[in-house]
């Protein structure tokens, strides 16, 4: 059917560089998870030890940063898993559970941290400046090397991206609350403490409303987000041959490949086997890898059995 080829074609894209992108990746999401891990530790350690809601809620959005990165980790292994009679797309699916579930996990410690916040705004309690700084120091060290770990394959997949700004994003928190524990050394206002954990309690809800809104949407087998219906219209009608198309699908394999179904009606089937070719490859420019069409001819009339299935589409 000419389908497997387009795949292939599609395989042969990304195999040459492959092989050491997947050993170095691996290694920066095996070093980048133990480091957070054991901050994240002592970290909530810390927190519970002095008393501070900034380090507390730090430690919550570092802990965050390691679920997402162990789940894009997960992501990139699952999203590998060869397809089985009952799972005939392998696992991928699964990369889209995973960032929901990241996301939800994420609104339910926000949801605690913000209550503690609101609670110790009222009645703020002493807490120990000097050790918060320290503490959220050494974050801003581990953060910052693990988001350098990500640098150089942040543009080749959507979960190592995601990985990366949460890093980087983390290491200005850190760098927030290492200001709060200066400001409380030098002024003992400890109200700093938990306006700060509201603050990045905002800034944990902001970062993670994205999460939510595009892993729900690719779960609900919706259009994945950046992908334009219109455009891939456009693309599919700017084909030689093409004379009209109806019943277009288009949805989310995993996080990182797009699937489309489409009926296409040609005039003729005279250079079917190239206008096949034409569309996948022009549909691979805008971001769409996994394609299947099907043909009618603009002849063949239709119009009871058409209008009804188009009318449930």
């Amino acid at each position: 059917m000419g389908h497997h080829h387009a795949d292939g074609n599609e395989q042969g894209h990304h195999h040459d560089h492959h092989h050491h992108e997947i050993t170095s990746l691996n290694r920066a999401f095996i070093i980048g998870i133990s480091l957070n891990i054991a901050f994240v530790l002592a970290e909530f350690a810390a927190g519970f030890w002095y008393n501070s809601l900034g380090l507390l809620s730090d430690a919550g959005h570092n802990l965050s940063d390691v679920a997402s990165l162990i789940l894009a980790m997960l992501a990139f292994r699952l999203a590998k898993v060869n397809p089985t009679p009952n799972y005939t797309y392998g696992l991928k699916k699964s990369t889209i559970l995973v960032s929901l579930l990241n996301a939800v996990i994420l609104l339910i410690a926000v949801g605690i941290i913000i209550s503690e916040s609101i609670d110790k705004f009222f009645h703020p309690q002493p807490v120990e400046g000097g050790a918060i700084a320290w503490v959220a120091g050494i974050g801003v060290v581990i953060n910052g090397i693990t988001a350098w770990l990500f640098m150089k394959d942040k543009d080749k997949d959507l979960n190592v991206k995601g990985a990366y700004l949460h890093m980087a994003a983390d290491a200005l928190v850190s760098v927030g609350v290492v200001v709060s524990g200066i400001i409380i050394v030098y002024t003992g206002w400890y109200i700093v403490d938990p306006i700060i954990g509201i603050v990045i309690a905002g800034v944990i809800v902001y970062s993670t409303w994205g999460l939510l809104r595009d892993s729900l949407r690719l779960s609900l087998d919706g259009v994945p987000a950046g992908t334009n219906v219109k455009e891939i219209e456009k693309t599919i009608r700017s084909v030689a041959g093409v004379k009209d198309l109806h019943h277009l699908h288009v949805w989310g394999i995993s996080t990182t490949e797009t699937a489309l179904t489409v009926h296409i009606v040609v005039e003729n089937t005279d250079h079917m086997e190239e206008v096949k070719e034409e569309i996948k490859h022009a549909l691979l420019h805008v971001g769409v890898q996994h394609v299947t069409l099907e043909f009618e001819l603009s002849t063949a009339h239709c119009h009871g059995e058409c209008s009804e299935i188009l009318s449930k589409d």
